[in-house]
């Protein structure tokens, strides 16, 4: 009897890694957290129509950071065919991060990680999970923080079906940030804290996060104001410009934000504190500095437009000094104490508009 059952699962084992794969366009299910639409379906910001980015941001906003596929399937197995553009590695972020993807699939009321993996030769198929039931599951598939796709397609066994999701986030909340945002240091694509709260809450986020580049640009203005069914906007506004900066652009930014949407609440978050700050002098100078210019101008901009808020917290990612990859950005563990700490926060400021 146990031999036949070995035989058996070893026979299950052979069929689900000799089966036949059907490939479908990921661009054809569900794709979510896009804040306007795009000309190619994978990027933030079309930029054959926003001009004005340096050569840096413009392929940033083309990196799918926070966008994910909904798709249900009965598939007990999924591969990946993913063809990349251009992709960036940097030290401090796992390649499973920057050019992998990242699934989980709903438990009840819960997104439960499933898989991670990026293919090791790009442009090549590979399979993201196998050994799983036949029963239909609700997945929802996170692409590369740091990488251009120029086409995705996502694999089931050829008897098994696939069809898109409707959107399993309500609301539109549009959140403009920098490397933080981005998800820079994450271990993979759906740890950063946009993320993490979007599952937690089913609040819908789109990340407009432009890494080491976010300084209150006007033309990042001019494409948020175009954004008219957001619902509501956050800010990581703080993190990328210094404190000369912050003084000049943050009412001007404000300003031509306003201009086309008058009353849409608008949420800034203050920086975290660098742990890189605990013994270089100079550096915790400059941060300080920083954090409060933000402090300054935010009691100015509050005072001055409605439906204006700041968030003004130094223990977003603890006390501990636990939770730094570089002295700069967050492990997994600090985006998630991240996360934990500013829902509440949010969510009390949105509750007052019906957002829940």
């Amino acid at each position: 009897m146990k031999r036949t059952i070995a035989l058996l699962v070893a026979l299950a084992t052979f069929l689900s890694v000799s089966a036949q794969m059907r490939f479908v366009e990921a661009a054809d299910l569900t794709i979510t957290g896009k804040a306007l639409p795009t000309e190619h379906p994978y990027h933030r910001i079309d930029t054959t129509r926003y001009k004005g980015f340096t050569p840096v941001e413009n392929q940033q906003v083309r990196f799918p950071a926070g966008l994910a596929i909904a798709f249900s399937t009965n598939s007990p197995r999924l591969d990946i065919h993913a063809t990349y553009r251009c992709e960036r590695s940097a030290d401090n972020t796992p390649g499973i991060s920057n050019a992998g993807f990242d699934l989980y699939i709903r438990r009840g009321n819960e997104w439960v990680y499933a898989a991670s993996h990026a293919p090791k030769q790009r442009g090549k198929p590979f399979t993201l999970i196998t050994g799983m039931d036949s029963t239909w599951k609700e997945c929802l598939l996170y692409l590369p923080i740091m990488s251009e796709l120029d086409s995705l397609r996502i694999g089931v066994v050829e008897q098994a079906s696939i069809r898109a999701s409707e959107t399993p986030f309500r609301h539109k909340i549009v959140i403009f940030g920098s490397s933080f945002t981005h998800g820079v240091s994450t271990s993979r694509a759906g740890m950063n804290y946009p993320m993490q709260i979007a599952r937690n809450t089913g609040l819908g986020f789109c990340n407009i996060a432009c890494s080491g580049n976010c300084k209150l640009q006007s033309y990042f203005a001019d494409y948020l104001g175009d954004v008219a069914d957001a619902d509501a906007m956050v800010f990581d506004a703080f993190s990328n410009p210094d404190a000369r900066m912050i003084e000049e652009r943050l009412i001007p930014f404000i300003e031509r934000i306003r201009a086309k949407l008058p009353r849409t609440p608008l949420i800034f978050v203050q920086t975290i504190r660098r742990e890189g700050t605990n013994f270089n002098l100079r550096f915790r100078e400059r941060e300080d500095a920083k954090r409060e210019a933000a402090r300054r101008m935010m009691a100015l901009a509050t005072a001055r437009f409605n439906d204006v808020y700041f968030i003004d917290r130094d223990d977003l990612t603890g006390s501990d000094h636990m939770t730094s990859v570089d002295g700069t950005h967050p492990s997994d563990l600090g985006y998630w104490r991240w996360a934990q700490a500013l829902q509440p926060e949010l969510l009390r400021i949105l509750e007052q508009y019906g957002i829940r």
